[in-house]
Formats: C-alpha cells, structure tokens, sequence
C-alpha cells in the first residue's frame, strides 16, 4: 500500500510526522538504500525498506498510550547531545520507543502524553480538532480586568494573533499572580509568550489537563499507561475509529 513515508515512521514509532519531515530533511532518512529529501515522499509500506541513521525501520504493530508527570528541568525529547536531563530517564521499565504528544518546554511541568500511535499523535496536535489544553501559571505581578480580556480575547506573539482563550484568575497580589489557562492551540512556548505579551513574566507553568486527560494523583517524575476507556475517549476526540 502506498504511504507517506513520515506517516510511515510515525506509525513505526520512530517519531511524530514532524519530527520525522526533520530527519528527512536532515538526510537521516533512506528508501531502498536511496537518500530520500522530498518532504511527502510516499514508499509502499509491504515491500520498500526503510532506514533511519542506517538502521532497518520495523513497523511495530503494538501500540502504546502513557501519561507522564514532567517535572521541571526536563528535555521534552530522548537524546541531548548537550547531555541535559530529559524525559527518557523517567521513563523506567519502559521497553518501547514512544515520542510525546506536542510539546513542554524544559522549564514547565505537568501532564504529558506519549505514545507510538503515530496517527493519534498526529490528529491530537492538528488545529482542526481544538484540542484543549489547560495550564495553571504564576506570574510576576498583579493582573487587573484589562490584562485578563487581552488574553482572552488574543494577543499578538510573532506577528500573529493567538486564538481566543479560557482565562481564571484564582490568585493575585502585587508580587505576584496565579492563573489558569486554556488554549487549544499548539504554539511554541505559547502560554509564556501570551503572558509576557502583557507585560508579566511566567515564574511557574504547569500543564494540568490535555484532551481531558487530567493527572489526578500521578506524582512528578512518574508514569502509567492509560486506560482502554481513556484511549478511547482520545480517539473518539479526533474521529479516530
């Protein structure tokens, strides 16, 4: 069958279909022992092998869903050649590859998802679906109405407005405020931009729900899959049969 060769490595666990357009643009990536550097190149899935830094891509047909509560100072990634921190080491036990479902930058914490469902991984970032994402965020200073309607409402990060948000203030003070946030847009470093736009720095960022997933009791640092009726939920979310 004929198949979009990142769709390919997604579904292989490999990486994202982002992620996986990188590689091949980085050369990683070959069909048939023939470099591949066309974005949406398509192989045919039963007969072409494909490599990836030289090594054979095996389609692995068992699929995997699991939560993780990210602490702070974390890479959102497996290899660092800066040799920092990152999730992989807390993902103890786990004997298959998985790649997380978007993004949390080093500093934030919270609630991720990882999978090897290429597919789902795929529709739950896509922003046809507006799938929600909520953070909780403490911030420098004291937020008055004004503040609250311009993150409601969008404000401008790289030239471009965001979409409207959920905003809650729960806290306030003159040092300091603390916030609860839902988007369901998928902008790097959205959140932070989105405050820092009104003039408020970000001293802490947790995500604390994603898809209508929550962590309930899961303790930083710690992992476990999710459960049949919660994948089914997330599949339901996105049209996923």
């Amino acid at each position: 069958m004929q198949i979009r060769l990142n769709k390919f490595l997604s579904q292989a666990g490999v990486a994202s279909r982002r992620e996986a357009d990188r590689m091949i643009e980085e050369g990683r990536v070959r069909v048939n022992n023939q470099l591949v550097e066309e974005l949406g190149y398509k192989i045919d899935d039963e007969k072409d092998r494909v490599e990836v830094n030289g090594k054979k891509v095996i389609r692995d047909e068992e699929l995997i869903y699991l939560v993780l509560n990210k602490p702070a100072g974390y890479l959102v990634t497996c290899k660092d050649p800066f040799q920092r921190p990152t999730i992989k080491s807390l993902l103890s036990g786990l004997q298959k590859r998985v790649f997380p479902i978007g993004r949390l930058d080093c500093q934030s914490e919270g609630l991720l998802l990882l999978t090897n469902d290429g597919e789902l991984a795929y529709r739950l970032t896509h922003p046809r679906y507006k799938i929600k994402k909520t953070y909780l965020v403490k911030i420098k200073g004291e937020l008055d109405s004004s503040d609250l309607d311009k993150l409601e409402h969008g404000v401008l990060i790289d030239g471009k407005k965001t979409a409207p948000a959920k905003v809650a203030l729960l806290a306030s003070s003159q040092k300091k405020s603390l916030l609860k946030i839902a988007i369901h847009e998928g902008r790097k470093r959205e959140v932070r931009k989105m405050c820092e736009a009104i003039g408020h720095e970000v001293l802490e960022l947790k995500r604390i729900a994603f898809a209508g997933l929550k962590l309930n009791k899961l303790e930083p640092g710690k992992w476990r899959y999710l459960t049949h009726r919660e994948i089914a939920r997330l599949k339901e979310l996105v049209e996923m049969e």
